[in-house]
């Protein structure tokens, strides 16, 4: 692949992962880092069942996010994935701060919550930047994949470990059956 081109097949591979990366620390950060905060009951959060249910919704937005990096890291001019970081760090804590700002203003979400969200979002969407970065940079999708993919494995992997040996809740959801 030509370093700054990608055709539309290829931003579509290069989206697919960028927001598997994003799911892959997102589950570590919720599941395993923040996982406890969510065990505490809260006006501000929902039910743990409920939340479990409503888990595609946000990893859809993550792949919103995914997208727009994916439009806008070539827009930029940015070749590396270091650039990329970078540019997923300003952009995170632009977009991460205002809306962490915001929840204070109006929420019953805990000032630890919010800043977790702050720094761990933050450092998804840098983590997403260096994907995009990486790709148009010139690495072959077949490497970054097999990157991707054993960053994933390895988040999930780290989680469970972290939940079993009791850093980390490990929630217990109940589904209900009609």
């Amino acid at each position: 692949m030509q370093p700054a081109s990608l055709s539309l097949r290829q931003r579509g591979v290069v989206t697919f992962l960028t927001w598997l990366a994003m799911v892959g620390f997102d589950f570590f950060l919720h599941a395993g880092l923040l996982s406890r905060l969510y065990t505490q009951s809260s006006p501000f959060l929902l039910t743990p069942d409920r939340a479990f249910a409503l888990i595609p919704f946000g990893y859809a937005s993550f792949l919103l996010l995914a997208i727009a990096m994916v439009w806008l890291v070539p827009r930029l001019g940015i070749r590396r994935a270091s650039a990329g970081f970078l540019l997923g760090l300003q952009l995170g804590s632009l977009l991460w701060g205002a809306l962490v700002l915001g929840l204070a203003s109006i929420s019953t979400a805990s000032p630890v919550l919010l800043v977790g969200w702050f720094i761990g979002q933050t450092l998804e969407l840098a983590l997403g930047g260096a994907v995009v970065g990486s790709a148009i940079g010139g690495t072959r999708l077949r490497t970054l994949a097999v990157r991707v993919v054993v960053f994933t494995l390895g988040s999930f992997i780290l989680t469970v470990a972290l939940q079993n040996l009791g850093f980390a809740a490990a929630a217990k959801v109940l589904v209900s059956q009609p």
